[in-house]
């Protein structure tokens, strides 16, 4: 069984060290390699156009004072193709403008270093949290979430980061919540993946971690007032509004999105009943949560279903976002083997390892056709992960609520 497969990695500390030192050296061979590519070719080439180009793009725009223009999909196109230098695919800008501040320093750098450094340093900080986290389990977190790392170093996106501060909020949610406060204040940069984390926040009572997190908001916007200007959050809400009629048109990737949206949406459902399952979805996430503050088996767990969550409230989550869930798989393993069968525990592996690996695969075969992302509107590609993820959410909620006992001293925030 899968469950048997994947949990002997941990018999002994050689195997452990094997598949770990075979796992990060193909993961650093990944991002040097893709360095050496694109200190050869540019960060543009072919049809292939990863995501950090648009960060390095932005970080630009900030030093010729006219950030806001990147929120306008039409001038914002206009830059990427001009930076290409013919045609190419683009997308558009939809962060928040305390991430441009993060991109920033970027500009100074020619896009090869600056590539190298985002994506070393991301990944650096996102495998010694995981360590920290995972203890014994860190290799088979690593095998399960490998292509969902993979990836996400390849386009250069910031899941690896994202994956950190989620991560550090865990760790230091329980003695800490002053820290865990400001780590959850800095996932402003993407907040529609701190809503869980939120949540178990008030749910627990951590007061602390609330007003440190909503300092850090509140002056990070300050901060980015004063360097941008007030008509930033306009441009910024205005390309918000810009990407939900993409989105509704299907123009994204979806075979690459995890949403219980891009599922229903890609599996014929028209957009409106694709948006109220999600909204069903973000529901059940939810309830997950306070369930597992209510009656799971201790506060690691009720963190782990936190950050599973995370990547399944909005629509619009990436396969580069699954780093998040695999700091969750490694908080849940503990209590895991207590609370669900081989054969549920082998399911969850098998649903992860699916959705970590689809996205992966299916642009591997796109990029070998030559398939541009104009092609893609007449290309049937099912959005495999969205449905994973909603079985990995039944298989939790089903533990949840046949094993776990009551535990209700952690709502008022008391260590179990």
């Amino acid at each position: 069984m899968l469950t048997a497969t994947l949990e002997q990695i941990q018999a002994s500390p050689r195997k452990r060290t094997i598949y770990v030192c075979v796992i990060l050296s193909l993961l650093a061979a990944i991002l040097i390699f893709k360095a050496f590519r694109f200190f050869e070719g540019g960060l543009w080439y072919g049809n292939q156009t990863p995501d950090f180009t648009a960060f390095h793009i932005v970080a630009q725009r900030i030093w010729l004072e006219d950030l806001d223009l990147t929120y306008q999909f039409a001038s914002f196109t206009k830059m990427q193709l001009a930076a290409a230098g013919g045609p190419a695919d683009v997308m558009p800008w939809t962060y928040p403008p305390q991430f441009d501040l993060v991109l920033a320093p970027l500009a100074f750098l020619p896009g090869w270093v600056a590539y190298f450094l985002f994506t070393a340093v991301t990944l650096a900080a996102y495998l010694m949290t995981l360590r920290a986290i995972a203890g014994n389990n860190f290799a088979l977190v690593l095998v399960v979430f490998f292509p969902a790392i993979a990836i996400t170093i390849a386009i250069g996106q910031n899941g690896l980061l994202t994956g950190a501060l989620i991560g550090l909020i865990c760790i230091n949610a329980e003695r800490r919540p002053v820290l865990a406060g400001i780590t959850l204040g800095l996932m402003v940069i993407k907040p529609h993946l701190a809503v869980a984390a939120g949540i178990y926040m008030l749910l627990t009572r951590r007061w602390p971690a609330v007003l440190t997190a909503a300092i850090v908001v509140v002056a990070s916007s300050l901060l980015c007032t004063l360097a941008f200007g007030p008509q930033i959050w306009l441009a910024w809400l205005g390309s918000i509004r810009e990407a939900a009629g993409f989105l509704e048109e299907g123009r994204y990737q979806l075979y690459r999105m995890i949403s219980a949206y891009a599922a229903l949406y890609n599996a014929g459902l028209p957009a409106t009943g694709a948006f109220w399952g999600q909204m069903a979805m973000a529901g059940l996430a939810l309830a997950a949560v306070a369930l597992a503050v209510a009656r799971g088996p201790s506060p690691r767990f009720a963190l782990g279903i936190v950050a599973v969550v995370s990547v399944m409230i909005s629509p619009y989550a990436y396969d580069y976002d699954l780093p998040i869930v695999g700091i969750g798989l490694a908080l849940l393993l503990p209590d895991f083997a207590g609370l669900a069968s081989s054969r549920e525990r082998s399911a969850v592996y098998a649903l992860l390892l699916l959705a970590n690996a689809y996205g992966l695969l299916q642009s591997a075969r796109l990029s070998a056709e030559n398939v541009t992302a104009s092609d893609l509107q007449n290309r049937v590609a099912p959005a495999v992960g969205g449905f994973a993820l909603m079985a990995v959410l039944a298989i939790l909620l089903r533990c949840l609520l046949r094993d776990a006992k009551p535990a209700a001293i952690r709502l008022h925030g008391e260590p179990a």
